[in-house]
């Protein structure tokens, strides 16, 4: 175990952690409410102290399966805790517990509040909050690995490591280019949508903010009905914007190599592109009745279906009353979420396919014994190994969510309760149904269910292995 580069990527980490929280202190200062000094303090020790760690470059560079995974899963766990402390020193969250719940869901981009207030909150809160979703949507060491050459070979692994999908490949040959290509099209995203909301008349603070939440795919809102007091203009906007994000950048990259006809023709971005019309089409005609014209019934399914399969999670109706077979697909989205290699959370797109095509495949091996048929997308043959992990990722899954469920369960919630605030957590989502839905929050749950729940999301944020990794005796033996 390479224990001196682990803590080499942690400085780093803490570093680049401590130089994004300068910019609450300028929203500071330009609103005025004096909030911006716990940031401050907090930025300050974080760069001190990612300095001196950065100062003793590690011999060894090489970034093995094991170090990534583990220099990953530590990563976020640090940038978690050092990320609440300013809520805790400013007051505006009192509760340590609380305060991790809502920065651990602020940077995995699920959006699940402990707040029923936010509107009381200072701009400088509002505007972290948003701003940690930005963070983790891409993530910070795909962030650390576009901006710092490393040598070693190996980064591969911190992508991967960090990276949501069955599998990462390069978009071009070098690491850190492929980070910089990402990046560069998360910006250029975000600003546009940024452009879009102030064209619809919202001030620049609110545009960006709903901006940062859109992109990461986290949202955190500012105001305290999530989207149900924005007009249409502005829930189609961010609406196109979530089903945007919530593609594999892979595709953005096909689309500015000019290769447009082999970016649409991704399977992965089709079954998404289906998923999203069919269940925006079954949901408006389920919901249709309840509202009094068909534009706005229109928006709110689009709108819904796009915030849950994204695994946004803003809210521009309380689906919690829509019909059953409307809220079963919501349901589902929440458990297939988005296309792997796009910011959003979920089991994904890909490894929905897998297993499907895997259970065919089966099916027809007893139907014709001697038939040989390999698993393929995109016209190409699925390694065994890539069909095996998403097996073993699927079943994982499964294990976390009963033993989750099972802790909540000690809440003597309803079964829907506790059932959807795992399914909301572990994929990243934020609002479940019934006392964890739309209109509601978090924050009446024990500790216990808190900081299970805030596992669930760094786990599902994760795609599971990197939080666990950290858990084996094995990992910490020379």
């Amino acid at each position: 175990m390479n224990f001196s580069m682990i803590r080499f990527i942690l400085s780093q980490v803490m570093r680049i952690e401590g130089v994004l929280m300068l910019l609450p202190c300028l929203v500071s200062l330009i609103y005025g409410d004096g909030e911006g000094i716990y940031y401050g303090i907090v930025a300050a020790f974080l760069i001190l102290t990612g300095f001196i760690g950065c100062r003793f470059r590690p011999k060894n560079q090489t970034i093995n399966v094991k170090e990534g995974y583990a220099s990953t899963g530590l990563s976020w766990i640090v940038m978690s805790l050092f990320g609440c402390l300013p809520f805790c020193l400013s007051g505006e969250i009192e509760s340590f517990t609380d305060a991790f719940f809502e920065t651990v869901s602020g940077f995995t981009t699920t959006g699940a509040s402990i707040l029923s207030e936010v509107e009381t909150l200072s701009h400088t809160a509002l505007f972290w909050r948003s701003f940690t979703h930005w963070i983790g949507g891409m993530g910070v060491l795909v962030f650390l690995l576009a901006l710092i050459p490393m040598s070693g070979g190996s980064n591969i692994n911190l992508m991967k490591a960090e990276s949501p999908g069955p599998s990462v490949g390069k978009l071009v040959p070098k690491i850190r280019y492929t980070a910089m290509i990402l990046y560069v099209i998360y910006v250029i995203m975000t600003v546009i949508e940024t452009v879009f909301l102030l064209i619809g008349g919202l001030d620049f603070f609110e545009s960006i903010c709903l901006a940062f939440g859109t992109a990461g795919t986290g949202g955190f809102a500012v105001r305290n009905d999530s989207f149900m007091s924005y007009g249409l203009y502005i829930r189609w906007v961010v609406g196109i914007f979530m089903f945007l994000f919530g593609v594999n950048f892979n595709a953005y990259y096909l689309i500015y190599l000019k290769q447009i006809k082999k970016a649409f023709s991704l399977e992965e971005v089709r079954v998404f592109f289906s998923v999203v019309a069919l269940s925006t089409i079954i949901i408006f005609v389920k919901i249709l009745p309840l509202y009094e014209n068909a534009i706005t019934a229109l928006t709110d399914a689009f709108f819904q279906v796009t915030s849950v399969v994204s695994t946004t999670g803003y809210g521009s109706a309380d689906f919690d009353l829509w019909p059953s077979t409307a809220k079963f697909v919501m349901c589902f989205l929440m458990f297939m979420g988005a296309c792997a290699g796009s910011t959003g959370g979920g089991v994904k797109v890909s490894r929905f396919m897998i297993f499907f095509k895997s259970v065919t495949k089966e099916v027809q091996s007893y139907i014709h014994p001697k038939i040989v048929k390999k698993v393929t997308i995109d016209k190409k043959g699925v390694e065994p190994d890539v069909i095996r992990s998403t097996l073993v990722f699927l079943a994982t899954y499964a294990a976390i969510f009963l033993l989750s469920m099972f802790i909540v369960s000690f809440d003597n919630y309803d079964m829907t309760t506790t059932f959807t605030s795992i399914l909301a957590t572990l994929n990243n989502i934020g609002p479940g149904l019934s006392k964890v839905g739309a209109t509601c929050n978090y924050g009446f749950l024990s500790t216990l269910s808190k900081w299970t729940l805030t596992f669930d999301m760094l786990a599902g944020r994760l795609e599971l292995f990197p939080i666990l990794i950290l858990f084996a005796p094995s990992l910490y033996k020379k």
